[in-house]
């Protein structure tokens, strides 16, 4: 396994050390360090833990290893999670202009300011406040030209049904 960069960054960004997110999760901060270094792989009660406190999905845990996104890694398909700021958990096979691990932590119009990403945020507001699924085609002006996707984007729940943010996938369109 390698590195849990986004979740030492969203850590960080939340300002909690090691051991505090431990002690959440009623582990070891040698257990969580090993977690973050992608030594270990949590429990699902651990990895629920940890994911309440960092306000994240627990399944961005097994994402990596699902086979299924080995299928999307070179197709025009983009997944992500964000949380209720509208700023990034975890996401998959973003476009080329953007490091996935440069993301983590920001929100789409911190990464790039511009029409295509007011309108991704606002369709993520607008889940959030209608708690309902939502689908728009969007515009972005990339490094390669303008491109345009369709989008789908659903509330993200945690395993109490709260919601904790919106998971997105995005397509290319020709």
């Amino acid at each position: 396994m390698s590195k849990r960069s986004w979740l030492i960054t969203l850590r960080k960004i939340r300002k909690y050390t090691q051991k505090q997110i431990a002690d959440k999760a009623f582990i070891d901060r040698s257990y969580y360090a090993q977690i973050e270094n992608g030594e270990r792989k949590p429990s699902e009660d651990v990895a629920k833990k940890i994911a309440n406190t960092l306000e994240f999905h627990y399944s961005a845990f097994s994402m990596d290893e699902n086979p299924f996104l080995f299928s999307l890694h070179n197709s025009p398909m983009i997944l992500a999670h964000c949380d209720r700021n509208q700023r990034y958990t975890w996401i998959y096979n973003p476009h080329s202009d953007f490091d996935p691990a440069e993301v983590i932590g920001k929100t789409d119009t911190e990464i790039d300011d511009n029409e295509g990403t007011r309108a991704l945020e606002k369709l993520k507001r607008d889940v959030l406040e209608s708690r309902t699924t939502l689908r728009r085609k969007i515009r972005f002006p990339l490094s390669n030209g303008s491109l345009s996707y369709d989008v789908f984007a659903q509330p993200l729940e945690n395993e109490d049904g709260k919601i904790i943010g919106v998971a997105t996938s995005s397509m290319e369109m020709e």
